[in-house]
């Protein structure tokens, strides 16, 4: 028998054929996504890679600290580094794609710590903060010359005399170990004493001892391991510095001047802080990754691995038995431009993670 094709049947069978492709394109993406490694949820998913950049043979990473973001979506990975390794840079740059470009930073073998990038007028600058062995705070141009190399603020009162020239650790609270910058409006920073003092420093564009405030307590405008901070600036809300108190798992926000406002507790040791857009991006040392919204409630947890922390002892320290889509020790992320997240982990040997945000 001869079967009829009306006009129904016809535009019913476009429309199958239509949605073969969609269908299959929808299936292809499930698979690819089963092949990468996905985490979050929502509006906040991302694809890790932990190993996006790779360090030529000729390096090695020795412990990563923290990462900073330039204009042109480079990424700066500063290390700890071995003291005695004096020719070894701890600062390596990697382009957008992850191809390594250049290395630098000898001088902060030992110590190397906090990163940031900042623009002042045309040119991009970097800021870094070095403790253990070398106990200072730098400005470099991005190809890596010195701008101004400064030690402890003596001038403060606070620490002992010793400590504008020593490059041993003082981990009493009249040493001076720096951890990280926040930038101000009027071209000064801030700079976290984390490990030395428990103050937060304010300086003048030249790098000129302002002031401080905090210092060592138990909380309500004073630290245990000031480790991290920013100048938060999200919109429909006033300026206000916040600080990473990791040793009490909080977050404790300040006025511009420095006067207390409050507390945010529930983290798990946070070592540092960025913002962008709406968002506040808080890596905490308890393997995971957290975002907040403006009105400072958590949006996401990201690579969360607290429990195999308490199963595996020195996990940090085992590559073999760390796994994919599980953070171990974050210790500082930042945004690129489009809202990718880096990641750089407390663990040796090191590790710099992309989550490359899903549409």
């Amino acid at each position: 028998m001869t079967k009829t094709c009306t006009r129904r049947t016809f535009v019913a069978a476009g429309a199958a054929c239509l949605a073969a492709p969609a269908l299959f394109t929808q299936k292809r993406l499930k698979a690819r996504e089963r092949d990468e490694v996905i985490i979050g949820d929502g509006d906040y998913r991302f694809r890790a890679d932990h190993s996006w950049c790779q360090l030529p043979d000729r390096f090695r990473w020795q412990t990563t600290h923290n990462v900073a973001v330039d204009s042109q979506n480079q990424l700066y990975v500063i290390h700890e580094g071995e003291r005695q390794l004096k020719d070894h840079p701890a600062i390596f740059v990697f382009d957008a794609s992850g191809k390594f470009v250049r290395a630098f930073g000898a001088q902060f073998q030992g110590g190397g710590h906090g990163l940031e990038i900042r623009r002042e007028g045309g040119e991009e600058f970097l800021y870094v903060a070095a403790y253990q062995q070398v106990k200072s705070i730098a400005k470099l141009t991005t190809a890596g010359e010195i701008v101004w190399y400064l030690k402890a603020p003596i001038e403060s009162g606070i620490y002992d005399e010793r400590e504008q020239f020593s490059t041993e650790p003082n981990w009493s609270r009249r040493g001076f170990l720096p951890t990280n910058f926040a930038f101000l409006e009027d071209g000064g920073f801030l700079l976290a004493d984390g490990y030395g003092s428990y103050c937060i420093h304010r300086f003048d564009r030249d790098g000129k001892w302002l002031s401080h405030f905090g210092g060592a307590g138990e909380g309500q405008g004073t630290f245990d391991t000031p480790h991290g901070l920013c100048v938060d600036q999200r919109p429909d809300r006033m300026p206000s510095i916040v600080v990473t108190d990791r040793a009490h798992g909080t977050l404790q926000r300040f006025d511009m001047q420095g006067r207390y406002i409050e507390t945010i507790a529930g983290f798990g040791l946070p070592a540092n802080l960025e913002t962008r857009g709406n968002l506040l991006l808080v890596p905490e040392l308890k393997a995971q990754v957290t975002l907040l919204d403006k009105q400072d409630q958590i949006v996401a947890r990201l690579g969360t691995g607290t429990q195999r922390l308490g199963q595996i002892e020195q996990l940090r320290g085992k590559p073999d038995q760390w796994k994919d889509g599980e953070f171990i020790h974050p210790h500082d992320a930042c945004f690129d431009a489009e809202g990718n997240i880096f990641v750089a982990e407390w663990v040796r040997p090191g590790r710099v993670t992309k989550l490359s945000r899903i549409p």
